[in-house]
């Protein structure tokens, strides 16, 4: 069975899987359903077998032909699963030397998904949620890096639309509107 592969990208603290989470509700519901896959999560897990890192935040300081090659081994186990597909990632990663697109050609070109969602809100929104969450071990910035983060991944959507021919989606995901967002999202996925 040929499914649908959306991409899923936003900002670190924007809330993408949170609102991929309520969307999925939704749709089961309705008896729509995807299987959702974190693109990291395959890539530290080939990474973590190869002792290349110990925990997830390690990855994004890694050398770039490292990232590479994982980024490569990710998509090609994500290109053999069949259905309808949800893979939460980012669009791109701020690395000390620059931003390295999270979806290079030769991702892109392994998963050739029909749509790519970026999740956004204000940049003070996420700023105030990066700084409550203890979970995480995150870079600190301020609301201006965030919107210079934000602008790049709409820049960066465009060429991945370029590449594959997919159309590219933007969900807000404001405070309070968890409810909105979700079902922007499920309306992309139906």
């Amino acid at each position: 069975m040929q499914g649908r592969k959306v991409i899923i990208t936003g900002v670190p603290g924007v809330g993408k899987t949170t609102v991929v989470n309520e969307a999925l509700k939704k749709l089961k519901s309705e008896g729509v359903e995807y299987q959702s896959i974190n693109f990291g999560t395959f890539m530290f897990e080939v990474a973590k077998n190869d002792n290349v890192v110990q925990d997830r935040d390690q990855m994004r300081t890694l050398d770039r032909t490292v990232q590479k090659r994982l980024q490569q081994r990710a998509a090609q186990a994500i290109a053999q699963i069949t259905g309808n597909v949800l893979i939460d990632t980012h669009a791109s990663v701020k690395t000390p030397t620059g931003y390295l697109a999270g979806l290079p050609e030769w991702v892109l070109r392994e998963i050739m998904p029909d749509t790519i969602v970026l999740v956004e809100t204000d940049d003070d929104q996420i700023l105030m949620r990066r700084l409550n969450d203890e979970t995480r071990s995150r870079d600190k910035e301020g609301s201006r890096a965030i919107g210079e983060h934000q602008q790049f991944n709409r820049s960066i959507a465009a060429g991945y639309a370029m590449i594959t021919g997919c159309t590219v989606k933007i969900v807000i995901n404001a405070d309070l509107l968890l409810e909105r967002a979700a079902e922007d999202m499920a309306n992309v996925l139906r």
